[in-house]
C-alpha cells in the first residue's frame, strides 16, 4: 500500500483518563493547558491501543489515525525497527496525586498466553517531580512466596511483602512485564512502555471512579494477578547516564531495553538540540515552550506537550532553552551502549538501564 506523501512532525490526540488518583499537577505544576476540570490521572501522548489510538490533528493528515499511518507506510514511520500492526510505543504523563493501585502487568510470554494479547506491558517512569519523602513499591521481597503475597494482598499489608523504594526527581526505574509495582502520592511522572492496556490489580475498588468491588469479584483479581506475576525482577532508580553533546547541550540516557529507550536532552541557548534518527521518536517538552524544527516546518512546542516525529524525518532541532524528552524503539547496540562506552560509561553502570545491556 502506498504511504503518505508528505511526512512532516505529527500532533496528536491525547485522550485524558480521569481516574481516582490524579490530581491537578499536570495543569499546576507541569503547565498543560486544555484539560479537563477535575482530577486528571493521565494523558495519553502517543497511543495506538485499541479502543484508545491517537489521530494527527493538524496538516495534510489530519483525521488519520496512527494504526492507519503504521498500516501504510511502517517504514517511513519505524524505518527499519521490527513492529507488528500496532505503532510498538505508548508515553504518558502520570498525576498520582494519590497512590496508583498496587498492580502488574503481564510480560509478553504471558499476555499472549493467559491475554490473548500479543504483547505484554513493560514500563519505565521517569520521575519529574515528587514531593519530599515520596516513595513507590516495586518488586515483591526475596523469599515472598504466591500464598503469604496473597493473604498480604488481600489484607491491603502490601508493605509486608513489596519494595518500598525512596522517590526523587530526575531519577528513573525500569519495570519488567510481570512486577507488581505503584507509586504515589504526590508524584508526577512520564511513561514509557509497550504498546498495551492489560493489567491486573490488588485493589478493592475500581480504578476508574473508586467504586467498591465485591469479595468475590477482587479475589478473583488477586487470583488472576499471582498467574501473571514474576517473583524475580527488584527493580531500582537510576540517575541515568549523561553524555555533553554541545555547549551546554546534554543527553541524558534513562533507561533502555529491547522494547524502548527514553532520553532527556537539556540545553541553554548557546548552541540548540540537535538529533538525528532512523526511527520515530515521541518529543515530550518537560520543560518551557520550545522551537521545534524537523522537515520543512517549524513550530512552538508547548510545556508538556508531544509530536510525533516519523524515522522518515531523519532529523530535528530544538531551539531552548530546552528541556525534552525522546522516547523510541532502540538499536541497544548502536544508538545506546557504543556512545555511552565511548564517552567513559562502564558495562555494569549500562547494564543497570533495563534489560538487554
Amino acid at each position: 500500500m502506498a504511504g503518505p506523501a508528505h511526512w512532516y512532525p505529527l500532533p496528536l490526540t491525547t485522550p485524558v483518563k480521569q481516574h481516582v488518583f490524579g490530581g491537578r499537577a499536570l495543569a499546576d505544576r507541569l503547565g498543560r493547558s486544555g484539560l479537563p476540570s477535575g482530577p486528571v490521572a493521565e494523558t495519553w501522548e502517543v497511543s495506538d491501543v485499541d479502543g484508545e489510538g491517537a489521530a494527527v490533528t493538524e496538516g495534510p493528515l489530519r483525521g488519520r489515525t496512527l494504526r492507519e499511518l503504521m498500516a501504510q507506510d511502517p517504514g517511513g514511520l519505524l524505518g527499519d525497527r521490527p513492529h507488528g500492526p500496532r505503532f510498538p510505543l505508548l508515553t504518558k504523563f502520570i498525576d498520582g496525586r494519590r497512590p496508583l493501585p498496587v498492580h502488574l502487568h503481564a510480560d509478553d510470554e504471558t499476555a499472549r498466553r493467559l491475554e490473548g494479547e500479543p504483547n505484554g506491558k513493560t514500563e519505565a517512569w521517569h520521575v519529574l517531580d515528587a514531593a519530599p519523602g515520596a516513595t513507590a513499591l516495586v518488586g515483591v521481597r526475596p523469599g515472598v512466596g504466591r500464598e503469604r503475597l496473597r493473604r498480604a494482598l488481600l489484607a491491603q499489608d502490601f508493605d509486608a511483602v513489596m519494595r518500598r523504594l525512596p522517590v526523587r526527581a530526575g531519577q528513573t526505574v525500569y519495570v519488567p512485564g510481570g512486577t507488581l509495582h505503584s507509586f504515589g502520592p504526590d508524584t508526577l511522572v512520564y511513561e514509557i512502555e509497550q504498546t498495551s492496556d492489560i493489567q491486573q490489580h490488588a485493589m478493592p475498588w475500581r480504578m476508574e471512579d473508586g467504586a467498591p468491588l465485591g469479595e468475590r469479584e477482587r479475589e478473583a483479581n488477586i487470583a488472576r494477578l499471582l498467574d501473571e506475576w514474576r517473583p524475580g525482577p527488584r527493580p531500582e532508580f537510576q540517575p541515568g547516564l549523561s553524555v555533553t553533546v554541545d555547549d551546554a547541550v546534554v543527553r541524558t540516557v534513562l533507561c533502555a531495553g529491547p522494547y524502548f529507550a527514553l532520553e532527556r536532552w537539556t540545553a541553554g541557548t548557546a548552541a540548540p538540540v540537535s538529533r538525528t534518527f532512523s526511527t520515530a521518536q515521541i518529543l515530550s517538552n518537560a520543560g518551557a515552550p520550545v522551537t521545534v524544527t524537523s522537515g520543512d516546518r517549524t513550530g512552538r512546542l508547548g510545556r508538556a506537550r508531544t509530536l510525533l516525529l516519523p524515522a522518515a524525518l531523519g532529523q530535528v532541532r530544538v531551539d531552548g532553552p530546552a528541556d525534552v524528552l525522546f522516547g523510541f524503539l532502540p538499536d541497544l547496540e548502536a544508538d545506546i551502549r557504543a556512545p555511552l562506552t565511548a564517552a567513559g560509561h562502564g558495562p555494569a553502570a549500562i547494564a543497570a538501564l533495563g534489560e538487554g545491556l
